[in-house]
């Protein structure tokens, strides 16, 4: 298969969004939990999230144009600053994919889906409970991207909960222990089931 530019704009929309978006390669699986400030609890699942440093901890994620549909994710970010993210397991994958579904904002995912919120710390953004990682993060800011008008929203890592038999003595989590899902395109999940570690790289002597 060869594409230019303009057969790529051509494409039929849906045959166009599943190339486009797995061409990429696996991203990861997760789920955001906010709450308004109504007290009105939401869970969407993301594939857009990314490291951005580790001191200070950040993590971004990219939100489609806020501007022609409600993003409930975006603002109970907004107004209550709070949120977390909570990785996909197997288990419970089918479950946290239907989040992707479109609710009314007083309609919780949570209850929807039956995946347990889960308060940790008197953090005040809900985690999910089966999820074997879960990260609280504080909202720093955002940078929108004027070509396309989707948002870059960036966090802190201020709270982090991770299961003890998953996480290696150097810090290295082995998500593969616990069948955490991958992404590819907008639905297919995948479950890697081994990790292979090149180590830390350092310029060979010429």
């Amino acid at each position: 298969m060869h594409l230019n530019e303009e057969q790529i704009e051509e494409l039929e929309k849906i045959y166009r969004i599943n190339l486009i978006n797995s061409c990429s390669g696996y991203k990861s699986a997760n789920l955001i939990g906010t709450v308004s400030k109504k007290g009105e609890e939401n869970l969407a699942i993301f594939s857009s999230i990314t490291h951005l440093g580790s001191n200070p901890p950040l993590l971004g994620f990219f939100l489609r144009p806020t501007e022609i549909v409600p993003r409930h994710t975006y603002l109970n970010i907004k107004e209550k600053l709070f949120y977390t993210i909570n990785s996909v397991q197997k288990n419970f994958a089918e479950k946290a994919h239907h989040t992707s579904a479109k609710y009314k904002r007083n309609i919780s995912e949570f209850d929807i889906t039956k995946l347990e919120a889960q308060y940790i710390n008197n953090f005040i953004a809900p985690y999910v409970k089966l999820s074997s990682i879960k990260i609280g993060m504080k909202f720093v800011e955002e940078i929108k991207i004027n070509y396309n008008k989707s948002r870059l929203i960036v966090g802190k890592i201020v709270e982090l909960n991770v299961e003890d038999d998953i996480v290696s003595k150097d810090g290295f989590i082995n998500l593969n222990v616990s069948q955490i899902a991958t992404i590819s395109g907008c639905d297919g999940y995948s479950f890697p089931i081994k990790n292979e570690r090149k180590g830390y790289q350092k310029p060979k002597k010429i």
